[in-house]
C-alpha cells in the first residue's frame, strides 16, 4: 500500500471535527485519474476506514482547474514514472478500476462529493457508485464519453445508470456519450444540489457535519449506508466483473487504437465496429 506521505496525485487532510478530505490534485491534467491515482485513492480510503476519528469523507478536485476529474489517464510518461514497488501494487487482471470500485462501494462511512467542474468518465461513475451525496458547482458538467474512446462504462455504471434513470434514458446517455450540464444532472437525480462554485465546498462541509455527532447519530447513518449497499452488493460485484471482462475484450480490438489516433489528431474516428 502507498503511504500517505508519498501521495502525489491526491491530497489527504484530516480535521479534528471528524472530516477527512480527499482532493484530486493534478490540475495540469484536469485531475485525470491514472493507475497511480487509483492506488492512492484506495490507500486513502483504507486509512480512513481504519481511523476511528474520521467519521465522514469529502472528495473534491483541486480548485485551480475548474475540474473535478477528466477521467481515466494513461500515458507512457505515467508508466515510466512508476517505481518497481508501485508496479508490484498494480493488479494486472483489473482493467476497469474494479478494485477501486469495490473499495468505495464497501466503504463503511458516509461520502460527500463536491464536484467543482467537469466530471468525465470515471470522474463521475466513481461517485455514482460510492458517494452518498453529490453536490455540483454551476460550471460543472458530467461527461459519459466512454463510447467516443471505444471503451465501455465502468464502476458498475451499466447497472447504476438504469437504476437511476430507467433503461431507455440510461442507454441513450451511454450509447451516445452524452454531456450533461449541472442543472440537467440535478433534474435527472444524478446530483443532489447545484451551487455557485464559491459556495460548493463550504456547503458540502456543512452537509457532511450533519451526518455525524453531535448533529446526527453517526452509527445510524453508517448502518443505513451498509443496509442500502448490501442489498445491491451481489449485483454490483457481478456487473463489475462483467465490465472488467468487457474492457479486456475491447483493449485487444482495433477501435481502441482508432479512437486514440483520432483524438491525438483531433479528427472524427472512423470505427471498424469489431
Amino acid at each position: 500500500m502507498i503511504a500517505i506521505e508519498d501521495f502525489r496525485d491526491i491530497k489527504y487532510e484530516k480535521e479534528e471535527n471528524g472530516i477527512g478530505t480527499i482532493t484530486i490534485n493534478r490540475p495540469e491534467r484536469r485531475n485525470a485519474l491514472s493507475p497511480i491515482t487509483f492506488l492512492e485513492l484506495e490507500a486513502a480510503f483504507d486509512h480512513m476506514e481504519q481511523d476511528d476519528d474520521i467519521r465522514v469523507v469529502i472528495i473534491t478536485g483541486n480548485q485551480d482547474g475548474n475540474a473535478f476529474s477528466s477521467g481515466a489517464y494513461m500515458s507512457p510518461k505515467v508508466m515510466s514514472e512508476m517505481t518497481p514497488e508501485i508496479r508490484k501494487l498494480l493488479d494486472p487482471t483489473d482493467r476497469s478500476s474494479r478494485n477501486m470500485a469495490r473499495k468505495i462501494f464497501d466503504f463503511p462511512k458516509p461520502i460527500v462529493a463536491a464536484v467543482n467542474g467537469l466530471a468525465i468518465g470515471g470522474g463521475i461513475t466513481m461517485l455514482l457508485i460510492g458517494a452518498d451525496l453529490i453536490y455540483a458547482s454551476e460550471n460543472a458538467y458530467l461527461g459519459f464519453y466512454f463510447v467516443q474512446n471505444a471503451f465501455m462504462s465502468e464502476f458498475a455504471s451499466t447497472f447504476l445508470l438504469p437504476l437511476y434513470l430507467g433503461f431507455q434514458r440510461a442507454k441513450e446517455i451511454i450509447y451516445y456519450g452524452r454531456k450533461i450540464e449541472a442543472q440537467k444532472a440535478l433534474e435527472l437525480g444524478l446530483v443532489n444540489k447545484v451551487l455557485p462554485l464559491n459556495e460548493l465546498v463550504p456547503y458540502a462541509r456543512e452537509q457532511a457535519l450533519k451526518l455525524i455527532a453531535p448533529k446526527a447519530p453517526g452509527l445510524s447513518i453508517r448502518l443505513m449506508r451498509k443496509a442500502v449497499h448490501d442489498m445491491f452488493k451481489d449485483q454490483i460485484y457481478k456487473i463489475l466483473d462483467i465490465e472488467n471482462e468487457g474492457y479486456k475484450t475491447l483493449l485487444s480490438k482495433p477501435d481502441i487504437t482508432i479512437a486514440m489516433s483520432a483524438r491525438s489528431k483531433k479528427i472524427e474516428p472512423v470505427f471498424k465496429g469489431r
